[in-house]
């Protein structure tokens, strides 16, 4: 198995900024704009971006939470191991709001296809963006694209991009593992 790093923490920081910047252009004060990061991984990537747009870009009423679309998926009952729930944890209404879900790798587009259907839970957003880290172009198995992304990847075969972030894993990285 062989390991190659996509990102490192600064550039993961510089990545995020740029994201956070792009939202605030497209999105302005945020009045109208919800971030929901997808259990359980856009989770970190949504926290770091609420956290940045509050902290550093001074966003004053940022809306946020997490959406858990386990039970959305189309494959959720193939796997041989029992599945675990995630929290949702979407203390607004998001009727008539623009609505971004935040996740950290888009693959083949299932999850995003899954949080588009749990999402209606809580209203019928006016429109919904996608903001994704990374980017794997060539494995998509729906016709989904992201309006956000931090980095395009390549990968094929069997590689597989692991994103690892502080406040899970111990470090900010990116990597390419080729089993």
């Amino acid at each position: 198995m062989s390991q190659k790093v996509l990102l490192n923490s600064k550039e993961v920081n510089i990545i995020l900024h740029r994201l956070a910047c792009q939202l605030i252009e497209n999105h302005n004060d945020f009045s109208n704009t919800v971030l929901i990061g997808l259990q359980p991984r856009g989770k970190f990537l949504a926290d770091r971006l609420a956290k940045i747009l509050k902290e550093d870009y001074k966003v004053k009423d940022l809306k946020y939470g997490h959406l858990d679309i386990t039970f959305f998926r189309d494959d959720f009952r193939r796997g041989e191991k029992p599945l675990e729930a995630n929290t949702t944890a979407i203390d607004f209404i998001v009727e008539d709001k623009g609505v971004v879900f935040v996740d950290d790798v888009l693959y083949t587009g299932r999850s995003i296809r899954a949080a588009l259907t749990a999402i209606q839970s809580f209203g019928r957003p006016n429109h919904i963006e996608l903001l994704t880290l990374i980017d794997r172009r060539f494995s998509r198995h729906l016709p989904i694209q992201p309006d956000y992304r931090g980095r395009q990847v390549d990968a094929i075969n069997k590689e597989k991009v692991i994103v690892n972030w502080q406040e899970n894993e111990g470090e900010d990285a990116v990597y390419l593992i080729n089993k």
